[in-house]
């Protein structure tokens, strides 16, 4: 008899009253908020407005959800479209099966058709979500907690795991709980970002970038950890190669960003700084890294205003006298000529 364990939930449903809720629906849900939440005070500590993350997430949410059901849906097509499968099932989001990369992917393109509409910059507007991203990832996947998948090997460890389902295949013991692990991880990497942001002041995608490459580290290790199906390469996970190659890019991206365009933006969003709701705003936006944050920023707009004005003024022309005054000397002059 194990002394400790993690128990898995009696049922996948939260009941909102009498409305039922999938609760990995709801996880969703809770970390589409927390992630919009934290954007946008990441952002008007920028020099945004109030409001523009959340605009851009009706564009970037859906693309993700679509993108992420459909990277699952491709990589592990036999779910839904071998023998005895029924390929309606693919439409069901709720159930479970949502893959990070194409979330990402088509995620980033909504968000790229929303920056453009509120005319913003893609690369300034990922910095801003992307600890916020971090952290719903960090939520999200204590929807696989309810819906009893995506664990690890058997282990007696005493945060082991405690799987009571026997559908889909499943056979209830201890597991490793890896979706735990990498909450834990998305946690440490969002907080990574924020400090890292902050620290080094990361501009022009970087901190996206960041988040990416921290995250396909982790994401590497803990696939190894799950005993789930999935499609092998060489004897790897898929999800392995597509995190190690996603990782390259990220940290690529960030060499070569760093060396082009040091240092963050000094305007992130052309006309915010006319904007009364927006300073008022700014003044209030959250912690203490956010604040930090909208200083960094006053001063690299403060030292462009200055290398603006520090261009040397053209000294005045003496002024030449005119008028009565100065008649009356040139006939004064004239007049001491002829008598000398």
């Amino acid at each position: 008899m194990e002394l400790a364990y993690i128990p898995s939930p009696s049922r996948g449903v939260l009941y909102l009253g009498p409305i039922p809720l999938r609760g990995y629906a709801f996880c969703i849900i809770i970390g589409v908020f927390v992630a919009v939440w934290l954007g946008n005070k990441r952002w008007i500590a920028r020099g945004g407005r109030p409001g523009t993350v959340a605009d851009i997430a009706v564009w970037a949410v859906p693309f993700g959800l679509v993108g992420g059901r459909l990277y699952h849906v491709i990589t592990d097509y036999e779910l839904y479209f071998s023998p005895g499968r029924d390929w309606v099932d693919a439409f069901k989001v709720w159930e479970g099966g949502l893959g990070i990369w194409g979330a990402i992917a088509l995620g980033a393109l909504g968000a790229w058709i929303g920056a453009r509409r509120r005319g913003v910059a893609m690369p300034a507007y990922a910095d801003a979500v992307a600890p916020g991203i971090a952290f719903a990832q960090a939520i999200g996947r204590w929807g696989n907690w309810f819906n009893q998948e995506l664990y690890g090997h058997e282990t007696h460890l005493p945060w082991a795991l405690h799987i009571t389902s026997s559908e889909g295949g499943r056979v209830p013991g201890y597991y490793h709980p890896t979706f735990l692990y990498e909450s834990l991880w998305c946690v440490g990497v969002g907080f990574l970002v924020i400090w890292a942001d902050r620290r080094f002041k990361l501009g022009h995608g970087r901190a996206f970038a960041l988040y990416v490459a921290a995250y396909c580290t982790g994401r590497a290790w803990i696939e190894y950890m799950r005993v789930d199906d999935a499609h092998h390469i060489l004897g790897v996970r898929l999800n392995v190669w597509t995190a190690v190659v996603v990782f390259l890019l990220a940290v690529t991206y960030l060499v070569l960003s760093a060396r082009r365009r040091p240092g963050r933006e000094a305007v992130v969003e052309p006309g915010a700084s006319d904007d009364p709701d927006a300073g008022e705003a700014e003044a209030d936006a959250g912690d203490g890294g956010t604040k930090a944050e909208a200083e960094d920023t006053k001063a690299d707009v403060t030292e462009a205003e200055k290398a603006e004005k520090a261009e040397p003024e053209s000294e005045p022309e003496p002024e030449t006298e005119s008028g009565p005054d100065a008649k009356a000397g040139i006939k004064d002059t004239a007049d001491s000529g002829k008598k000398g």
